[in-house]
């Protein structure tokens, strides 16, 4: 039987095979990995749908081949699937784009499902997630979520599309010696828990964590005088995807300062109270996504998208937020971020960065966006010059706060600075829209103060 390479969304027609994790002649467990997918959303792992053997590669590692394309040839445990292929059918994640984001659900249906391991960058150039703009941490996101087929509940542990993944050896093993999967340490791919880890745990011995799967390529001495690094699939994405969009999209920029006392001294005050009743840390960033939403109500030509012969325009504002992650940037969004308080954008940022950690993303979280903010800020920054998120209509960034002496009201002042900039695409937006629309922003952060309600 011929295995396809599934569709992940009406957006992604390719994918590169990034790692066969098995080898011609090596036996299948249905639903074990069998191999990466590397698209511009996601690096996924094909599970086998069969348990059988794996006969043929037809797709080699590096390559990159259309969504539906056989990649390898598989036998059934009872030895069929030699002579007479049959294509696997392999489900398609449909992505709501019209329901409300709380109601949207990214999971597959069918008979093999795969598995989401980590989300690529597709957009903007340097920063990510800051949680103190003030000490510079970034946020990381370190992987996605798994999303697998749906099934019943073993009658111990996780279920088989947890965080664990455990294959179904595992989870009859785990039933039999009595064994709560929760507790076990993975320390296969992607944090899956092995046999191995089991038995180390019926054992009573600890699991020592595995090195990550997707380290840093080494670096090949070329000469005396230099070294080259080998391009891994998920850098050469992040290429590809930065020459799309400087090739085909006309940059401008722009820049605009900004008094954010009134902000720093509104976060000073509540950030105490609002860490204690929600376990969040309240960081800048929520105040200016809920600027940047406010604003793009008022201006929409910048929530559009450049149609050929049209402008799209967006009906929900879905706030994408660049991230840096340990290899490359990933954009998760928040959908209809017009719609939450500041509170809530608060809440939904940190519940993003939160479940990207633990491996609880789903393909949703990085699909929809309309446009891109980027807190480059968190990395010092003081300005910058963004590529925009292809295929948006500008993205924005904001940048590190810092005490300086202005003039205000004929004397000089110390007060709390901070740029904003913004790259557009001028086929969509000229100067005197993208000005005002950077000038909403400005207005509504200079506006908020201590008596600004964040609920």
């Amino acid at each position: 039987m011929i295995l396809e390479l599934p569709h992940v969304g009406e957006s992604v027609v390719e994918g590169t095979i990034g790692k066969w994790l098995k080898q011609p002649g090596d036996k299948l467990t249905r639903f074990e990995p069998l191999v990466e997918v590397i698209t511009d959303k996601v690096t996924m792992e094909v599970p086998s749908p069969v348990d059988g053997y794996l006969l043929k590669i037809l797709a080699q590692e590096g390559e990159t081949v259309p969504m539906g394309a056989a990649i390898a040839e598989l036998e059934t445990a009872d030895g069929s699937g030699g002579a007479a292929p049959t294509p696997v059918s392999v489900p398609t994640i449909a992505v709501p784009v019209a329901t409300p984001a709380s109601t949207q659900q990214a999971v597959p249906t069918g008979t093999t499902g795969y598995l989401v391991k980590n989300i690529n960058p597709v957009g903007p150039t340097g920063g990510g997630v800051g949680t103190e703009q003030e000490t510079r941490e970034t946020e990381q996101v370190e992987e996605t979520a798994s999303v697998s087929r749906p099934s019943s509940a073993p009658a111990t542990g996780e279920a088989p599309g947890g965080p664990s993944r455990p294959s179904p050896a595992v989870r009859r093993l785990a039933k039999e010696h009595g064994v709560d999967l929760a507790q076990v340490s993975g320390t296969g791919l992607g944090g899956r828990i092995t046999r191995d880890d089991l038995m180390r745990q019926v054992e009573g011995k600890a699991a020592t964590p595995a090195a990550s799967p997707q380290a840093q390529p080494t670096p090949v001495d070329a000469g005396p005088d230099e070294q080259h690094v080998p391009l891994t699939p998920v850098r050469r994405m992040i290429a590809e995807a930065m020459v799309r969009s400087v090739s085909q999209i006309p940059h401008a920029w722009s820049t605009v300062e900004v008094d954010v006392t009134g902000l720093v001294a509104l976060r000073a005050q509540v950030r105490a109270a609002f860490e204690q009743r929600e376990e969040v840390d309240l960081t800048y960033l929520p105040f200016a996504i809920k600027a940047v939403a406010e604003a793009l109500k008022k201006y929409p030509t910048l929530n559009a998208s450049w149609g050929g012969d049209k402008i799209i325009l967006k009906r929900r504002i879905n706030v994408g937020i660049a991230v840096a992650a340990p290899h490359g940037l990933v954009v998760p969004v928040i959908h209809d971020a017009d719609q939450l308080s500041t509170a809530g954008l608060a809440k939904a940022l940190r519940d993003l960065t939160q479940r990207a950690r633990q491996n609880k993303l789903t393909l949703e979280d990085v699909q929809g966006g309309t446009f891109t903010l980027n807190n480059t800020g968190a990395l010092g920054s003081t300005i910058s010059y963004p590529i925009i998120n292809h295929p948006q209509a500008a993205i924005v960034t904001t940048e590190a706060i810092q005490k300086q002496a202005v003039v205000q009201d004929d004397a000089i002042a110390i007060r709390s600075m901070m740029n904003i900039c913004m790259a557009f695409d001028h086929r969509i937006n000229d100067g005197a829209e993208s000005g005002a629309f950077l000038q909403g922003i400005k207005s509504r952060l200079e506006s908020m103060g201590p008596d600004t309600p964040i609920y």
